[in-house]
């Protein structure tokens, strides 16, 4: 499986810390999170690394060049921030089946459980979902839920979540998922989103695999969401997790 990773933010909500790099080059217990990501998915046994860049580009090219720890790199631009759907199109021509990661995530959790569930289901998508504050749920792509606890839909960052129940920054997708972000239309943020794209995926009857997050992950959007991800990973805080929980 190729991996793709969507690394052409700017980070404006990490400021100071992106004031002279691409978000993805802020370091996280002495390494960019980009190396992190790049890690997670050379240890699920990528082909392939997939880049999207856009700002500060040329940091992250210069930095990692053309391979990963023996896994060629691939860069894709991103020439206008329009969300994470318009950049997932970027690679449409590079891939087939992949995993998809968001390059502002670090994962020590059950990543592999999705990589198999996406296999043996023959899913076109498959993701992790966890649990969020209810406060926090507005930041996310947020799972609504029947009565059945089945995903019945995705709203990518509603003023008013109906349930704490998010997409995680780990994904795996088939091809159908570029005719869906073909099809997305700009949203209330005038970004084309990655969430709409998996909800068109959903309502059209595709096969979609929501798995309980077993471990933890932190989305590094905020100055002290980095401090928080450095205390985990230095204090050992990342116990193997147990086996997967299939939410939908």
């Amino acid at each position: 499986m190729d991996a793709v990773v969507l690394a052409a933010g700017e980070g404006t909500r990490l400021r100071p810390l992106t004031e002279d790099k691409p978000k993805g080059m802020v370091e996280v217990a002495d390494k960019p999170i980009l190396t992190h990501c790049f890690e997670s998915l050379v240890d699920l046994g990528a082909d392939q690394l997939v880049v999207v860049v856009g700002y500060m580009k040329e940091a992250i090219i210069e930095h990692y060049g053309d391979e990963f720890d023996g896994v060629p790199i691939t860069y894709t631009h991103q020439r206008e921030q329009q969300g994470l759907a318009h950049a997932l199109l970027t690679v449409e021509d590079h891939v087939d089946d992949f995993m998809l990661m968001l390059g502002d995530n670090i994962f020590r959790a059950n990543l592999e459980d999705v990589v198999r569930r996406h296999r043996e289901a023959r899913a076109d998508a498959a993701f992790l979902v966890e649990e969020v504050p209810w406060e926090e749920a507005s930041r996310y792509g947020v799972c609504d839920t029947n009565k059945y606890g089945e995903i019945v839909e995705v709203i990518e960052k509603p003023d008013d979540p109906p349930s704490n129940l998010v997409m995680t920054g780990f994904y795996t997708f088939t091809p159908a998922i570029f005719h869906a972000c073909h099809l997305v239309q700009p949203s209330g943020r005038d970004e084309y989103e990655l969430s709409d794209a998996v909800d068109l995926l959903l309502q059209s009857g595709r096969t979609i695999d929501a798995i309980g997050l077993d471990g933890w992950r932190m989305d590094i959007g905020y100055p002290e969401d980095r401090e928080e991800a450095e205390r985990r990973l230095e204090s050992g805080d990342q116990e193997p997790p147990e086996a997967d929980e299939s939410v939908s």
